[in-house]
Parts: C-alpha cells; sequence; structure tokens
C-alpha cells in the first residue's frame, strides 16, 4: 500500500492511499475514522492499517495522482535519525576505517520536503552541496528496548531519502555535522510511504542517485553494515522511537564529495533519488540570492 499526504487546489494537507492514477482520501475514504494527517495515523499502528487498506481497496472517485501536490508523506517527526558511514562502499570511497560502531546524527524535521519541492541554499551559507540516496525506515509503534529479531514488526513502511549535505559546514569548518545536515531543505523524503508488507526484505534493494538524469550512485541495501532490524534495536535502547519517526539508514558509494575532482549541486540542477519498489523522489535545485545588508 502507497499513503501519501497530498494538497489539492485548497492547501489543505490530507492523509491519501493511492490506487492506480488515483489518490483517495483515507479520512473522507473512513468516514472520519482515520485522521488527516500521516503521524496521526501511524499512532493507531496495525489496527489502522487494515482499516486504511480496507477502506482503499472499496474507495471510488478520488482524484488523478497529476492534479495533487505530493508533499513529504510525514511532515512533522518527531525525529529524524540518520545514521553515517553504513555502506561498505561508502567507506571505502572515503578512505575511512571501517566503522566499529553505528554513527548517528540527527537531521530537523524543518529540513524535510517532498518531492518537486526545491532544495534550496545560500552560497554565503555554502558552496558544497552534496546528494545522498538513503533507504528511510518509519517507525509504526513506539519502540523501546526492541530486539533485532521483532524489530520489523514496529516498521510501518519505507521512503526514499536525500539526505543533502553541505560538506564545507560539516567537513572543513570544525566538524559540523549537524550544520552541515540540517539546513532547510536538506532532507527531502518521498513521493510516497510503502508499507512494509510490500517490502518483504529492505536489506535487498536496489538504490540509485540521479542528477540531471545521469546515474551518480548505484549499489543496493544488501551492501548496508549494519541493517534495518540492528538499527532499530540499537536506536531503540539509547531512546524511544515514536510512530512516525525517520531513520535515514546511510548512504551508498558515489557521493560528490568524494570524487576526482570533487562535484556539487548547482543551480538548476535535479537530483532523483530511486528505490526498488519505492517510486522515484525528484528535486530541482536553487540557489537563493544572499541576504542584503
Amino acid at each position: 500500500m502507497k499513503l501519501v499526504t497530498y494538497q489539492k487546489a485548497d492547501g489543505i494537507a490530507m492523509l491519501g492511499g493511492i490506487k492506480g492514477d488515483r489518490v483517495y482520501s483515507l479520512h473522507y475514504a473512513t468516514a472520519g475514522v482515520l485522521p488527516e494527517d500521516m503521524r496521526s495515523f501511524l499512532e493507531f499502528g496495525d489496527e489502522g492499517m487494515e482499516v486504511a487498506r480496507e477502506a482503499l481497496a472499496n474507495a471510488t472517485g478520488g482524484v488523478p495522482l497529476d492534479e495533487v501536490k505530493l508533499l513529504s508523506p510525514i511532515t512533522n517527526p518527531s525525529k529524524v535519525v540518520a545514521i553515517g558511514l553504513n555502506y561498505r562502499d561508502h567507506v571505502d570511497e572515503a578512505k575511512l576505517p571501517f566503522p566499529q560502531i553505528a554513527t548517528m546524527f540527527c537531521k530537523y524535521p524543518s529540513a524535510i520536503i517532498g518531492a518537486d519541492e526545491p532544495i534550496r541554499w545560500r552560497r554565503e551559507i555554502t558552496e558544497k552541496v552534496d546528494w545522498e540516496a538513503e533507504l528511510a525506515v518509519v517507525i509504526g509503534r513506539t519502540a523501546r528496548n526492541v530486539g533485532e529479531d521483532v524489530a520489523l514488526d514496529f516498521v510501518a513502511g519505507y521512503m526514499n531519502c536525500n539526505d543533502v549535505s553541505a560538506r564545507d559546514l560539516q567537513l572543513e569548518r570544525g566538524d559540523q555535522w549537524l550544520r552541515g545536515k540540517c539546513l532547510d531543505t536538506f532532507c527531502p523524503l518521498g513521493p510516497w510511504l510503502v508499507t512494509r508488507d510490500d517490502v518483504p526484505d529492505p536489506g535487498n534493494l536496489g538504490i540509485r542517485a540521479l542528477v540531471n538524469g545521469k546515474v551518480m550512485q548505484d549499489s543496493t541495501t544488501a551492501n548496508l553494515i549494519y541493517d534495518v532490524p540492528f538499527l532499530i534495536s540499537y536506536l531503540s535502547e539509547a531512546f524511544t522511537l515514536l510512530p512516525g519517526d525517520v531513520i535515514a539508514t546511510g548512504t551508498p558509494a558515489g557521493v560528490g564529495a568524494f570524487r576526482d575532482p570533487p562535484i556539487w549541486l548547482q543551480d538548476g540542477d535535479t537530483v532523483t533519488i530511486e528505490i526498488d519498489g519505492l517510486g522515484s523522489l525528484s528535486n530541482p535545485c536553487l540557489i537563493e540570492p544572499d541576504f542584503q545588508n
């Protein structure tokens, strides 16, 4: 099942499900039983998923998908936890030691955008903006001290993620990972959330990044160092994962920073993230005018 957050012409954001080439309001399809907000919906857990699945199967009418604006499937998670250096091929290209622990950092919810929204930055802030194709895991049940053997039961579904990174801020100005990763618009997600029943093995998915149609990253989640069950267990030992929380699981080789010479995103570029079964997430790049004194 593909779940979305979408806007019609009136600008109101709604929880929807996709069937064919149309999108259906799950709030209206269930006569108000399901909420209009994705995060609130995910708090219903597996029971809510069953209600949504039945409602979508029986829904009629709907709106053509090309007549709505798709937002990030979840716009307001309590947290976005990201994992660094989690692909063998990426560690090799960075010429870094094999990580002995899962490296984690955060991206703020204010960085989240959806499909087709522009990735924006100003040259006075950064001139070295990079792409990172990542599998995003969306938590569907409150998870605390979860074992690896049951970890996938706590997943609502999966999305494409672009962990956009300002490498000069991240690596050249005092190791500022947070500043380099959390600029507004630096966390595109979407275009939809694919529920876990339609992704039987998150550890065996092709993953790609394209810039202006050229393939820059082409790998597989089979190259993850720390897989999805481990990450859910590992993170939930330290802090509670809540419905709607997002885990960005790391990026494979092929980022711009480690090319010779390096390649940085430019004004007018389009970045596309593709993961098998999860659709295609495209975002244009826009360099904004610097602040004027």
